[in-house]
């Protein structure tokens, strides 16, 4: 059975009931913000709540989405699908050990170190509140007892320990940290090949992660889905895939297109939002699918992440992928950090407009230069409509809490800029 639940398209598979706020279990945790830690008792206390919480089958978290693009969604987690990524996770970073909670507690990515620290039945080492530094990093990485070690990091993170660590004078503390730990897992954003080389020239295990709220956080490391996760490809328009059912999206086995993520990690839905519920989550022959705002190729194999689906810019009639403008930005040695978008123009109907950080040692150089220089790259690699007809070069990306960027202010900055 197919339902019309995105834009008049009609989904594969039956459309689930939107979990409801007075079928929750007493102890189920609701994370509606950071003002829901002081009454949990902190992170401690967050994960004590979650070690009950994931002793029993049905509803265990209700964590909202990042927002980084719109309204956060209150996102449903049972503690099946908490257990089924953690024992995932473990299997994919060499075993269960103890974590370093070095993010927000109440969004996914450090709802998940407490869980997974919870199953495994160790202590997670807990950093001070206040803004990320290196030296604070190290001397938490220092308290860690366990045999096995892991830490979640954002692309922001690891950018400020690399800069520190590649420091011969005072560096020594963090090096040592970054390459004690088994496992680095990276996500929240894209990182630049470059950030990634030089992590690991100094020791550091980084697996880049991909995954959401509505997945239990990451589920996809290094491009191939941990284990009892499936992808599949709701094919664009023209693209060839096995013939679908009658007047349904397509789902292809292998493919470029919209991203689906399957499997027992998949949330049950949005707390009381069925028109969200349906559009993104999907029960296809008894196994819960998210239908995600993402685009990407699977080849079977690796999933590589091209951009968001509502990223695609048409100026002057010319379709150009935000995502690819700006993945292509990132392989540049000198920018660490990279936002494109399509912003109304008048004379083209949107333009690309791009904003990007440069690394700390290229801050002073000449903006005209670096500008000529990025658009030249890009119109060698991708085409003369992809290059940004508006550059905004900063000190710093605006951020969420979360790590990600911050995209209707990076919007709002960039419709600022004259073309």
């Amino acid at each position: 059975m197919a339902d019309t639940s995105s834009a008049g398209q009609e989904l594969p598979g039956r459309a689930m009931p939107a979990p409801r706020t007075a079928d929750l279990p007493s102890d189920a945790v609701v994370l509606d913000g950071p003002q829901a830690l002081p009454g949990l008792g902190g992170a401690a206390g967050l994960l004590e709540r979650l070690r009950d919480a994931l002793s029993r089958p049905g509803p265990a978290v209700v964590v909202s989405t990042s927002g980084s693009t719109g309204r956060p969604k209150a996102t449903v987690l049972e503690a099946q699908s908490l257990r089924a990524s953690g024992q995932a996770t473990a299997v994919r970073t060499g075993g269960h050990g103890q974590w370093l909670l070095c993010l927000p507690a109440h969004y996914v990515a450090g709802v998940q170190v407490l869980a997974r620290s919870a199953l495994a039945g160790t202590e997670p080492v807990i950093m001070d509140d206040g803004p990320f530094r290196a030296e604070a990093f190290a001397r938490a990485a220092e308290r860690m007892t366990g045999e096995v070690r892991h830490v979640s990091l954002v692309p922001t993170q690891l950018s400020r320990l690399v800069e520190v660590a590649d420091d011969p004078a005072g560096g020594r503390a963090v090096r040592r940290a970054l390459a004690s730990f088994d496992s680095v897992l990276l996500g929240g954003s894209a990182a630049s090949p470059v950030l990634l080389e030089r992590a690991r020239a100094l020791g550091a295990r980084v697996a880049t992660t991909y995954g959401m709220s509505e997945t239990c956080g990451g589920c996809v490391y290094d491009g191939r889905p941990l284990d009892g996760i499936e992808v599949r490809i709701e094919a664009s328009e023209g693209a060839s895939s096995p013939a679908p059912a009658q007047g349904c999206a397509p789902l292809a086995p292998e493919g470029s297109g919209r991203i689906w993520l399957g499997g027992a990690a998949v949330t049950t839905g949005y707390l009381d939002d069925d028109a969200q519920t349906a559009r993104h989550v999907r029960l296809i022959d008894g196994r819960r699918w998210y239908r995600t705002d993402d685009l990407g190729t699977w080849d079977g194999r690796l999933l590589e992440i091209a951009g968001r689906a509502d990223d695609v810019v048409v100026t002057g009639g010319l379709k150009v992928s935000a995502g690819v403008v700006a993945q292509q930005l990132l392989r540049d040695p000198e920018i660490e950090q990279a936002v494109v978008l399509g912003v109304p123009d008048p004379q083209w109907g949107q333009a690309v407009a791009a904003l990007v950080v440069p690394r700390s040692s290229a801050h002073q150089r000449e903006e005209t230069a670096l500008r000529e220089r990025l658009s030249a790259e890009i119109r060698s690699a991708l085409g003369a409509a992809a290059v940004p007809k508006r550059w905004l070069i900063a000190a710093q990306m605006p951020m969420l809490v979360t790590g990600k960027p911050d995209r209707a202010e990076v919007r709002r900055l960039l419709e600022g800029v004259s073309g």
